[in-house]
């Protein structure tokens, strides 16, 4: 079934989501520093002949960043993204996108003017059709060259500062692995020096903010390339889980039974190839990944290290990041203490919020326990269940941010590691937006998770909020269309009286000789009828 799936699903997919856009990678392009591709739709530069957006400089944060990263000038991931390009669209209104072409996360149609609010389900809440279908999916976007986005093969100085252009195609779903790996590899100095301490995206407040962002664009492109405007990722609900409930041939693949690091060949996830998982070669090489094919997908879940990782989290260790009050403390990296963002990605206590380097609990618990090519962070997305993890993390954040409706400001604005601050263009991702922007609430972004919906007070409420004010605007007219309606019964009331009245006098003036014995059909009939009314 799902073969034919894919088959249907390979006509008429659209667009996808990314890092660099394939109309912005000339060398004109790249030595101009600027990406500002024309709107299909009227043929000017980031549609703004239809007032889509326009083309502006690129205005970076002067906010200092943490003591983590010494260097100046050697990261092209440094003040993202002006060593490509210093003009970008920046969107008007409700569109998005590099061209703003796109709608925002939450809004749809032609202009971009009806909201919608999608839901993100439980993997096991799917039946049997919906999971073929997400299965199918994932298939599509791995197979699927993005018709809109490149990959670079080397660094802005390898490719002479944008005279020489080293790009190449990839996969829709290769192109998000390929994202992660970028945000989170080493520092390449040159030589054979490297700098390992950075990380775009984890160990810091961005944590959080990166990753929402990250599933809400590829869970766009999976909506484009399909058509299926209502897909969400689904969420895999691990807590007190005491095996890889999902590591079965019917969803994420089962153990093959000849070799325990493989999936089982029942599963077509057995036959994916993973990319950007040789780290230290890259690094010896000073060079990226270039995106090409390195070997099967490898898993083999709770055969980990135990020290590290006792035990997948549980109710209770949510709870505990959940009573956490400060979303950031102290230096605001993997050693910060009672910092929910610390607690929940893994490197402090959920017991005691205190850091600890020796174990790895919540977030990264999952990472380690899959024991394979999920545990290394930059090639961590290969592995389809980093999508079901990632959403649930994600949750998570939502329930803090439900729990304590946090201003804006409460994200810190200085000195967080490079690239984690408030006002910080989030790597690698064009078009731009800020860690800041996805600290923000779920529902504001156009989505939810179904089990939040059951036990959220205020769900009711918010939901029908535009249907309440809608009322609130008609209600004059319903006002005034029941005094109408009260007015019309009362003079239909007083005519059917007045001939009631009439017809009462008339029958007096017949004597008793006169009146017959048994009434007339007619009459009988207009008696009933006026005793009905």
């Amino acid at each position: 079934m799902l073969p034919a799936v894919l088959y249907c699903l390979l006509w008429g997919f659209q667009t996808s989501e990314g890092q660099f856009p394939r109309a912005c990678v000339s060398s004109k392009n790249l030595i101009e520093k600027e990406c500002c591709p024309p709107w299909s739709g009227d043929g000017s530069p980031c549609g703004q002949l239809s007032g889509r957006g326009s083309c502006q400089d690129v205005v970076l944060s002067n906010a200092p960043h943490g003591p983590q990263f010494p260097f100046t000038g050697v990261d092209d991931r440094e003040s993202w993204p002006t060593v490509f390009y210093n003009r970008t669209c920046q969107c008007s209104g409700n569109f998005m996108g590099f061209n703003c072409g796109n709608c925002k996360f939450g809004f749809w149609g032609p202009n971009c003017t009806k909201r919608r609010l999608l839901v993100r389900r439980n993997i096991f809440d799917l039946s049997v059709p919906e999971k073929n279908k997400f299965l199918a999916y994932l298939n599509l976007a791995k197979r699927t060259t993005s018709p809109d986005y490149v990959i670079p093969l080397g660094t802005h100085r390898q490719m002479n500062n944008g005279s020489t252009p080293m790009f190449k195609d990839i996969s829709i779903y290769n192109l998000f692995v390929w994202m992660h790996y970028y945000v989170s590899m080493d520092t390449l100095l040159g030589g054979s020096e490297i700098w390992k301490d950075i990380d775009f995206a984890h160990e810091a407040p961005g944590f959080l903010p990166w990753h929402r962002f990250f599933l809400l664009l590829w869970e766009q492109g999976i909506q484009k390339i399909t058509g299926d405007e209502n897909f969400t990722i689904p969420y895999w609900d691990w807590r007190d889980a005491e095996n890889c409930d999902i590591c079965t041939d019917e969803l994420m693949g089962g153990r093959n039974p000849a070799n325990p690091n493989l999936l089982s060949p029942a599963s077509f996830f057995s036959s994916w190839q993973v990319i950007c998982s040789q780290l230290e070669e890259y690094d010896s090489r000073q060079a990226l990944c270039n995106g090409t094919a390195e070997g099967p997908l490898l898993r083999n879940p709770g055969n980990h290290d135990k020290g590290r990782t006792l035990r997948l989290p549980s109710s209770a260790d949510v709870e505990f990041c959940l009573s956490l009050t400060q979303y950031e403390s102290g230096p605001m990296d993997k050693t910060a203490n009672f910092s929910f963002r610390n607690t929940l990605e893994g490197f402090a206590s959920p017991v005691t919020g205190i850091a600890n380097a020796s174990q790895s609990t919540m977030h990264n618990a999952l990472h380690i326990y899959m024991n394979g090519t999920m545990s290394l962070v930059p090639s961590s997305a290969n592995d389809p269940i980093f999508l079901l993890h990632h959403s649930f993390i994600d949750s998570i954040f939502e329930q803090w941010l439900r729990r304590y409706r946090p201003l804006r400001e409460v994200y810190p604005a200085t000195n967080a590691p490079i690239g984690h601050n408030r006002d910080s263009y989030m790597v690698p991702f064009i078009p731009l937006y800020t860690n800041g922007d996805f600290f923000i609430p779920s529902r504001d972004l156009g989505y939810d998770y179904s089990y939040l919906q059951d036990h959220d007070p205020d769900f009711f409420q918010d939901y029908i909020k535009p249907y309440l004010e809608q009322a609130r605007q008609i209600w004059p007219w319903l006002t005034g269309a029941a005094v109408m309606g009260s007015v019309l019964t009362a003079v239909l009331g007083g005519l059917i009286g007045l001939l009631c009245h009439r017809h009462r006098r008339k029958r007096k003036q017949l004597s008793e000789e006169q009146q017959p014995l048994l009434m007339e059909k007619e009459d009988y009939h207009s008696v009933l009828y006026q005793s009905h009314l």
